[in-house]
């Protein structure tokens, strides 16, 4: 068997149902295989890193493991801003990219760069293929490698004369990959200390992250959080983790988080980290970060992560459903009337006001497109201040139900990613926030969506800004808006162009009618151009190295 028909057998051995890609010469030899693949969907992008994006979508809504592929050099360096965007928020997926022949690599060959140097920072492990009989035993290991332990991406740099060797086939049963051994049984003495430390605390909080869905754990962290009465924070990775209606739940913490958790950390006794990182958007000023904790409890499979930004005092390596369920076996039903109180009385102490304006509003497109869908949407996001108008205002009760970009903050995510969520879940209603500048970047993508017949809802929140940039501009650089002001074209036009649906909405009064026709339309995407008032900022906003106390909120100045 040719190690072009061996790859795309070992693939349907692992379970892989659809791959995103763009063809070129180096893999012309696996798309000449995939023509007669009917049981692998092929789709089709317009660019190699909306590939990446697309797989990357696909697996944070399924769970399963995205697979793109790319031809060598350019191609390949194309797909590096998706898997950088995986790596960072742990997400599987396994890039497979063309290379040229062996012993033309080192050469400066036509289209030859070296794609495994390049992706070694920006992938979980990277392979290069260099004899075909290599071949069953690499993919199976990359499979293995990314979805097991901490997910993320895993490169295949696969050269064009090995796709052309011949070999028998082999599906390797079992995958031992010596040194690579992740824990996933948390260490009994430290899940006890923990349960003492959840005894004995009077004001605890669960701040968790992505890595509470990664690991299927969110059924097992609200059984805890509801024994032993504990309100729960989440990161912008652990959105849908836990529900956000639920009693227990404060929203999303750090620098665009509710005045009310973030006070909560700052006034815990108690802190128990559940499959996060400190991120800086979260910490803010490290010195000040939770400084009236006397106990951090953090709970990671990855032990890199485990004191890398704040100082732990019960660490626990494991997975985070199966230590969250040793953990509840040892901890007692409580209660905890006086902390629960407090925190109400933060609620009420401040609530966002709502502002009266002629414009059309951002808030009033979120919560008008939360309300028609009744909050039951796949939601994806670019990144930008929709990205975080979405993450405050459209709740969300389910894991894998969020896609965004976090720890890369990758502007043009939102597109492709959304075609891949569709893909994953065809039939899901999927709705794409983004802005004016995150969707100029990736709009090629909605030629994919138009020709796979993908029903995206697509609301951007056109302010003609870069509005994050601009929001940090006036607050910080005396209001010089140094290249932030975009000249857009007419984007409704744009995506009838494209063969999608597009809508101009200009105010309030045109907005439901555009967001039922937009959820009427079954066949094809819909973009809907939201003209929003221009200079609106997201509140309520810690400032950069600021403590998580001096968040500014609604009103500038105003200290909580």
């Amino acid at each position: 068997m040719k190690g072009a028909k061996m790859l795309i057998e070992l693939l349907k051995r692992e379970g892989v149902e659809v791959i995103f890609g763009y063809p070129g010469g180096a893999v012309i030899d696996i798309y000449d295989v995939l023509f007669d693949t009917p049981e692998i969907k092929h789709v089709l992008v317009r660019h190699e890193q909306g590939a990446a994006h697309a797989a990357d979508g696909y697996a944070r809504t399924t769970g399963k493991v995205g697979v793109c592929i790319a031809t060598s050099g350019p191609g390949a360096t194309n797909l590096t801003t998706g898997l950088a965007t995986a790596y960072m928020d742990s997400v599987p997926v396994v890039a497979i990219t063309g290379q040229v022949p062996t012993k033309l690599i080192g050469k400066d060959a036509f289209q030859e760069a070296d794609v495994t140097g390049i992706t070694m920072p920006i992938t979980k492990h990277n392979f290069l293929v260099t004899h075909i009989e290599e071949l069953p035993i690499i993919v199976r290991e990359a499979f293995h490698i990314a979805s097991t332990g901490r997910p993320g991406p895993v490169l295949i740099d696969l050269p064009k004369d090995v796709q052309q060797q011949e070999a028998e086939f082999t599906f390797p049963e079992k995958v031992e990959i010596p040194g690579y051994r992740p824990t996933y049984q948390g260490h009994i003495n430290q899940i006890n200390l923990a349960a003492q430390a959840i005894e004995k605390a009077q004001k605890p909080l669960l701040y968790i992250g992505g890595g509470v869905i990664a690991a299927g754990a969110s059924g097992a962290l609200r059984e805890l959080a509801e024994k032993t009465e504990i309100p729960v924070t989440h990161t912008l990775m652990g959105k849908g983790a836990f529900p956000e209606h639920h009693r227990l739940s404060l929203g999303m913490l750090g620098m665009h988080g509710t005045y009310w958790a973030n006070k909560a950390i700052m006034n815990c006794d108690l802190l128990i980290a559940v499959g996060a990182r400190f991120d800086d958007r979260v910490t803010g000023n490290l010195k000040t970060f939770a400084r009236n904790t006397e106990t951090i409890i953090h709970i990671d499979i990855d032990p890199a992560e485990i004191g890398k930004n704040v100082k732990t005092h019960i660490p626990i390596v494991g997975d985070a459903r199966l230590v969250l369920e040793e953990l509840l076996k040892r901890v007692e039903s409580k209660k905890h009337p006086e902390w629960i109180q407090e925190i109400e009385g933060w609620k009420k102490e401040y609530q966002p006001p709502r502002k009266e304006s002629a414009k059309l509003l951002p808030h009033t497109v979120v919560e008008k497109v939360y309300q028609a869908t009744k909050g039951k949407a796949i939601v994806v996001t670019d990144v930008g201040q929709h990205q975080m108008w979405a993450a405050q205002i459209y709740l969300l009760d389910e894991p894998r139900c969020w896609a965004s970009s976090g720890g890369l903050g990758t502007m043009g995510y939102g597109l492709p990613a959304a075609v891949g969520a569709q893909i994953g879940n065809p039939d899901k209603l999927v709705v794409l926030f983004s802005g004016d500048g995150s969707i100029m970047m990736k709009i090629q993508e909605l030629v994919t969506a138009c020709n796979y017949c993908l029903p995206i809802k697509i609301f951007v929140l056109n302010n003609s800004y870069l509005g994050m940039v601009r929001q940090w501009q006036g607050c910080f650089y005396k209001g010089r808006y140094s290249c932030t002001q975009l000249k857009n074209p007419d984007l409704a036009q744009l995506a009838r162009a494209f063969g999608a649906e597009g809508i101009s909405v200009k105010n309030e009064a045109e907005l439901e009618e555009a967001i039922n026709k937009a959820l009427s339309i079954e066949d094809r995407p819909v973009l809907v151009d939201c003209h929003i008032e221009e200079e609106e900022n997201v509140y309520p906003f810690v400032p950069p190295g600021k403590s998580l106390d001096e968040m500014i909120l609604w009103e500038p100045g105003k200290e909580g």
